[in-house]
């Protein structure tokens, strides 16, 4: 840190604290600097008088008060000033309350005050120089350029606290921008995680509900069928407990010693898609079919996880609430999308049921920047059909 930084800082602390200390320390300084002409006399004026020290110290005493009310100093200093210079004594060598009041208006007044208190001093010293003896050219331009610059210096003062001001303003909104972006994040990925639990829970639940239920009637009949049975329902169990523990992992970034946490497997995407179709056929007894069609083109990874959850949650509600005999998957590549059409003969969900399915169907295919129809199949039954773009496309689905 450099001395001017370091002495920077140490003003900027210590002067809000005490805004009386420097101004009156300032006042002061100008009180001394007008006590030199009585102090020190010149030989060839005349000496400064007790009554031309009591106008000077007039300039200086009101700058304890210039910012608190910066007007009424400017004008006690703006009247002190011509007063002093205009009395029998000789006049101030340098206007030192003036070159103060001036910086001062420039930095903290109004726009229409310190072009008025500008133009006033300067009209003023003309003014006053004029009633002088002997005043040479050099001394005009050497009280008018103090004051000019005096005001030139309030002004880079107030530009300089203005842009300042703008700086931790626009540092205070990229601020809350910031936390609202990480609060919009993390409620998009509570979403995200729900939806997935929920379509593994249920996906799960249903093949193992429908297989429970077939189980006492199987043991009966059939033997050697109900151990097929009772394997799928704890394979099903297995590997829903499997997708789950994938799920909560990555919401850890390091588990607890001793706990590996298992193969962290990818998140079944569109490949997985005839493994599924199988498994639901085979646990249910479903007719269940995938047909595919075009070149398979690249997706994203959330778009990926969000067709294989589309089928898994439209062949579900199949399951559990439309009554159908068979489900046809139809997966349609083209170059900017893939569709994703889940045809099934059954009723289709019934009021209250399957609601929190498709509403995640939707919020999946939105989040990736694709669109989601639900309704009665065009020849009967219930259809699903997803729109989600390919790698390629899905900035600019997204906006």
């Amino acid at each position: 840190m450099t001395l001017r930084s370091a002495f920077a800082e140490a003003t900027t602390r210590w002067r809000p604290a005490n805004p009386y200390v420097l101004d009156a320390a300032l006042a002061a300084l100008a009180l001394f600097a007008v006590s030199l002409q009585w102090i020190f006399p010149d030989e060839v004026d005349d000496p400064l008088s007790w009554q031309g020290w009591l106008l000077g110290a007039a300039t200086a005493v009101p700058l304890i008060w210039r910012r608190r009310a910066p007007c009424t100093a400017a004008c006690a200093v703006s009247v002190a000033t011509p007063a002093q210079a205009l009395y029998h004594a000789p006049p101030p060598d340098v206007m030192y309350g003036g070159m103060v009041v001036l910086y001062t208006m420039a930095a903290q007044a109004r726009p229409w005050q310190r072009r008025l208190m500008l133009t006033g001093w300067i009209i003023g010293v003309v003014v006053t120089m004029q009633h002088q003896a002997h005043q040479a050219p050099f001394e005009y331009a050497f009280h008018l350029m103090g004051l000019v610059a005096a005001y030139a210096l309030g002004v880079l003062a107030r530009v300089q606290r203005a842009y300042t001001a703008e700086l931790e303003d626009r540092a205070r909104r990229l601020e809350r921008e910031r936390a609202a972006d990480t609060a919009r994040a993390r409620a998009e990925e509570r979403a995200r995680i729900a939806r997935d639990m929920h379509d593994i829970l249920a996906h799960a639940v249903s093949l193992m509900v429908v297989q429970a239920e077939a189980g006492p009637v199987v043991v009966r009949k059939d033997p050697d069928r109900a151990e097929a049975t009772f394997d799928t329902i704890a394979s099903t169990g297995r590997d829903a407990m499997a997708q789950l523990r994938r799920i909560l992992g990555v919401l850890k970034e390091e588990l607890p010693d001793g706990d590996t946490g298992g193969p962290r497997l990818p998140l079944p995407g569109v490949t997985a898609l005839p493994e599924l179709v199988r498994q639901v056929g085979r646990s249910t007894g479903l007719r269940a079919e995938l047909r595919t069609s075009g070149e398979p083109r690249p997706l994203s990874s959330d778009t990926e996880v969000a067709a294989y959850r589309v089928v898994q949650e439209a062949l579900t509600n199949t399951v559990k609430h439309a009554r159908a005999s068979r489900a046809l998957v139809e997966l349609g590549w083209t170059d900017d999308h893939v569709c994703l059409t889940v045809t099934d003969d059954g009723r289709g969900p019934s009021a209250g049921s399957g609601g929190h399915g498709l509403i995640g169907i939707r919020e999946r295919a939105a989040a990736c920047g694709g669109s989601a129809e639900t309704g009665e199949a065009p020849g009967g039954g219930f259809r699903v059909a997803v729109r989600l773009p390919v790698a390629a496309r899905r900035e600019t689905a997204l906006g």
